[in-house]
């Protein structure tokens, strides 16, 4: 049975890879984007941050590891989840200290529906780049999914902490808190 994709995972899932640069969550021009982002006025302009932001993420620099995961977001694009699992297993084999490695497979993982093993590469995302608000985010869709609300809300005010201008994620918080208020305890 196929599995509806949540909006804000999709849009994560399918960014658009260019030309290999060497980069990572190492990359020195991180902290300056980091600190562009989180005093943007506005979601339009943070939105070419953040983008700059994946674009360095997505990126180890090295060829092979590179290539990898370009074709993992590839197959997940296209829906072929194991074919995507298996590059990127690759990638972190071959990059264990790949951030974005490590991210895109505990996405594959949530795509299929093994939230422990997601939370599992989440926290290795987070131990590599604790500001990885891709990886909190993806954290929260858990939490929400398990039905765990406060635990959801907890780990998205986080991801807003970094990157304030993620409408979709502030939209489920509220959601969220409208629906704890309205049930008795």
């Amino acid at each position: 049975m196929a599995r509806r994709l949540h909006p804000l995972l999709l849009a994560l899932t399918l960014l658009v890879l260019p030309a290999a640069v060497a980069a990572d969550q190492k990359s020195p021009a991180l902290d300056g984007l980091f600190q562009r982002l989180k005093t943007a006025a506005s979601p339009a302009e943070a939105k070419p941050i953040e983008n700059a932001i994946w674009d360095l993420w997505h990126h180890k620099g090295v060829e092979a590891v590179d290539h990898t995961m370009a074709l993992g977001i590839v197959a997940a694009s296209q829906g072929d989840l194991r074919r995507s699992l298996d590059y990127f297993d690759r990638v972190v084999r071959a990059a264990p200290d790949f951030a974005e490695g490590w991210n895109k497979r505990a996405t594959v993982y949530y795509m299929m529906g093994d939230y422990t093993a997601s939370v599992e590469d989440i926290r290795r995302t987070l131990a590599l780049e604790p500001r990885h608000f891709g990886a909190l985010s993806g954290m929260g869709l858990i939490y929400d999914a398990l039905g765990d609300a406060e635990a959801a809300v907890k780990v998205w005010e986080k991801a807003l902490e970094i990157h304030p201008h993620m409408e979709t994620i502030r939209n489920r918080i509220r959601e969220l808190r409208s629906g704890a208020k309205g049930n008795p305890t």
